[in-house]
């Protein structure tokens, strides 16, 4: 870990992002990078409380029947889908409270926002993608495997000299299909960091 007084090598600082951002382009990012990005408005439903174990049901229930009635509505995404994780806990079981959704040009509007959009009650909101330092990276690989890649994500960006921030957020860039390899799934990875505390 870098103390205060060590300068983040040149490589590493921050910039801004790639034009299209929060789409990165159609290669996957090398390595971790650290970007500063603006907030990007999203349409998002939004859950608590998810249990891990049955997360694929929720976002297959939002993604089959919330979404596609915000399209028809006219809304159109702005980028891959994403997940956007604002608390995870492991007690009593593992857990988490999520936004799921799509980035937009502009701001949800308010005649399409909040109504329920299935029988089952989900409601399609206003929400963003924050701003600020984002540490970045691409995982190619079956979606079981996003645990370990969220934690080699972590490690390297304390290598950084930066501390993981909360929310985090992974990005669909490979929209999945019955037939598609798992092994070339990509999904980027974003974090927000800050400077940490032993380093402020």
């Amino acid at each position: 870990m870098m103390s205060s007084s060590s300068p983040v090598p040149p490589r590493d600082q921050p910039h801004g992002p790639p034009p299209g951002y929060p789409d990165l382009g159609p290669e996957p990012v090398d390595g971790v990078r650290l970007f500063t990005v603006p907030a990007v408005p999203t349409a998002v439903v939004r859950a608590t409380n998810v249990p891990m174990a049955t997360i694929s049901e929720f976002f297959d229930s939002a993604f089959g029947t919330a979404f596609p009635a915000l399209f028809a509505a006219g809304v159109t995404p702005a980028a891959a889908a994403f997940a956007l994780y604002t608390r995870i806990a492991q007690e009593p079981e593992p857990m988490a409270d999520l936004e799921i959704g799509f980035p937009l040009d502009e701001p949800l509007p308010d005649r399409v926002g909040g109504a329920s959009v299935d029988p089952g009650g989900m409601r399609v909101v206003a929400s963003e993608l924050p701003a600020g330092e984002v540490a970045v990276m691409s995982y190619l690989g079956s979606y079981d495997g996003l645990g370990e890649a969220w934690a080699g994500f972590m490690g390297e960006i304390g290598s950084l000299g930066r501390a993981p921030a909360n929310p985090f957020w992974e990005s669909y860039v490979t929209e999945p299909t019955p037939d598609i390899d798992p092994a070339t799934l990509r999904t980027d990875l974003f974090c927000p960091v800050r400077t940490p505390d032993d380093a402020a």
